[in-house]
């Protein structure tokens, strides 16, 4: 278990001992080994079983690395630029049943496609890769560049690589890269009705 978090409530390790850092090695990643996280991604359920998620990816040393890059905002480009992916997370808004020929509203897809990225983020972890969660990207230049139809969400961007040495970071993004705690159990369940500050 992670020295710096407090667990309440007994949980397999790989779920407190995932953090998402900002230093990576600038090592690439193989086809392969990136495919083993989409597919972990494929297995998440979701409402209808509609599987609303899809993904667009960029690995270090192809001709988009540097068009993806240019997505994120300064803030973020400036670590994940040594990552060795980077991935687009969008969501479906309407599918089509099994024996339906008519679309329709997925429902909850940025739900469903929010639990496909943590069984990604999980299986990262798993194969010993970080992956880092952000929401600091340029939204609307991704729906243009990557070619996002409307009827897509667009969610998140991922950045995926190896862990590197914290000492390549600013002092402030250096600070900050250490596993950070959760709030009290407590604080998020309630029994029978909503009872929260």
């Amino acid at each position: 278990m992670s020295q710096t978090r407090s667990v309440e409530n007994g949980v397999n390790p790989i779920f407190v001992n995932r953090w998402s850092p900002r230093a990576y090695d600038e090592s690439s990643i193989s086809e392969a080994e990136l495919k083993t996280l989409f597919e972990a991604a494929r297995w998440t359920p979701s409402a209808y079983n509609a599987q609303p998620w899809r993904f667009i990816y960029a690995r270090r040393g192809t001709p988009q690395w540097a068009t993806f890059l240019e997505l994120l905002i300064p803030y973020n480009r400036v670590w994940a630029e040594r990552a060795s992916a980077l991935v687009i997370a969008v969501s479906a808004q309407e599918f089509v049943p099994p024996g339906a020929t008519e679309a329709i509203d997925t429902g909850t897809p940025s739900y469903d496609t929010g639990a496909a990225v943590g069984y990604l983020v999980l299986q990262a972890s798993i194969v010993g890769l970080a992956a880092h969660i952000i929401t600091g990207f340029d939204k609307e230049a991704a729906r243009r560049v990557l070619e996002i139809p409307e009827n897509y969400n667009v969610e998140s961007a991922i950045v995926i690589g190896r862990r590197g040495n914290p000492e390549i970071l600013s002092p402030e993004l250096r600070a900050r890269e250490t596993p950070n705690d959760r709030q009290p159990l407590q604080n998020l369940i309630a029994e029978g009705r909503f009872n929260f500050k």
